[in-house]
């Protein structure tokens, strides 16, 4: 029974550092292939610089939002309450990852800058579907 308690310690924080880079990396590589397609549609250079300056507007919005803090609850209830359900960990780190963007809208600079993409809320979703899917894996079956 040690053993197990001890091994949980391990395993949990283990997983759900690699869910968290796992969607950590797949936020990135969404999001470059989202600059990519919006520059690509920009015309000549002056409107590059428009877009850039309008995509930096809204990271800044969403930068302060940035928080590990609802992917953690979903973990941490579903390690008390020993869920096993690949379904609950999968929904859950969507949830939780979705639930960034609105975090961002809430925040101090949501006023002056400009709303959010419908895209970035895929491209947040998507991340947790994975990372939950990964925590779930590693230590979600053995919950």
């Amino acid at each position: 029974m040690l053993w197990k308690t001890i091994g949980r310690m391990i395993v949990v924080p283990f997983a759900f550092l690699m869910s968290a880079l796992l969607a950590s990396a797949i936020v990135i590589s969404l999001s470059l292939e989202q600059l990519t397609r919006t520059l690509h549609t920009a015309g000549d250079d002056s409107e590059i610089v428009v877009v850039m300056f309008h995509l930096l507007s809204k990271t800044a919005t969403l930068l302060p939002a940035l928080t590990l803090i609802p992917a953690l609850a979903v973990v941490i209830i579903g390690e008390v309450a020993r869920i096993r359900s690949s379904l609950y960990y999968i929904v859950g780190g969507g949830a939780a990852l979705a639930s960034i963007p609105l975090l961002a809208q809430l925040g101090p600079l949501s006023e002056a800058a400009p709303a959010l993409d419908q895209a970035l809320w895929h491209v947040f979703a998507t991340a947790g579907f994975a990372g939950g899917a990964l925590y779930w894996l590693i230590a979600g079956r053995n919950a």
